[in-house]
């Protein structure tokens, strides 16, 4: 199979999108980045996935950046610098933009546009060995506008100066208080927390998290701009369903509610 690729599986409510190059650290290529936004609809098509996890393979990295051994090939010129850029954003907004909860796991190196893919997920779970760094300054390289935009939007004008303007690297606990991180795990215990975490956001009502992210997109974007009317459409399909009546009876015996997404 190829080396440079993205697996994907839906299981238990979940699906997994993982970056698989481990030879270069889970670097994303160009074809890793191209093939994401149709992974992304592939998951928010599937009616029995209820949120979208994007992890690396293996332990030593979530993504180390793009894979700059392309960039020769494919952001030589202007022309491939703009087709390059466009599918970057492409991928980064199909995983922020989308209908459903999305989550990045992190273990290991989380660099450059690894980071970026992380910062477009709404939570980001980490191991307290996960490393980061957003070296674009260190290579000459300019870094678009639109993640810039929307970096500052994420977690703050002064935290995306200082990972910008210094390139430094650091770990997951001063990712944590920059805004960049929203949970630490213990490195021994990761997998385990980090999959019972996931499976407590899955186990959750279906249309209640798609109204919920309805809603965060729409924060996400300038005031000015925004209309809440698909949220506000998922906020009232959910009291009209029949998970809402499971939820009542469940909370009533006090048992574990079996949602359904009806």
């Amino acid at each position: 199979m190829n080396e440079a690729r993205l697996d994907y599986a839906a299981k238990d409510g979940l699906a997994r999108i993982t970056l698989h190059q481990p030879a270069k650290l889970n670097a994303m290529s160009f074809d890793m980045w191209t093939s994401l936004p149709g992974l992304v609809a592939r998951a928010v098509e599937d009616d029995s996935v209820r949120a979208i996890v994007v992890e690396g393979s293996g332990a030593r990295a979530f993504c180390s950046g793009a894979d700059i051994s392309q960039f020769g090939e494919k952001r030589s010129d202007a022309e491939g610098a703009n087709a390059y850029e466009r599918a970057v954003t492409a991928g980064l907004a199909a995983l922020s933009s989308g209908p459903k909860p999305t989550l990045a796991r992190i273990n290991g190196i989380c660099f450059g546009g690894g980071l970026a893919l992380a910062l477009s997920c709404d939570l980001r779970l980490a191991s307290e060995t996960a490393r980061f760094c957003l070296p674009a300054a260190k290579l000459g390289l300019g870094y678009a506008f639109s993640n810039i935009d929307f970096m500052v939007r994420r977690i703050g004008l002064g935290a995306a100066a200082d990972i910008l303007y210094s390139a430094r690297t650091f770990e997951a606990r001063e990712a944590q208080r920059l805004g960049i991180v929203t949970n630490v795990f213990g490195a021994e215990t990761f997998f385990e927390e980090s999959n019972a975490y996931l499976a407590r956001v899955s186990g959750n009502a279906p249309l209640t998290l798609k109204a919920m992210a309805l809603s965060l997109r729409e924060l996400q974007t300038a005031e000015s701009a925004r209309d809440p009317s698909a949220a506000n459409a998922a906020v009232a399909a959910c009291y009209v369903s029949e998970d809402y009546a499971e939820g009542r009876r469940a909370f009533a015996e006090k048992r574990a509610p079996v949602f359904k997404g009806k």
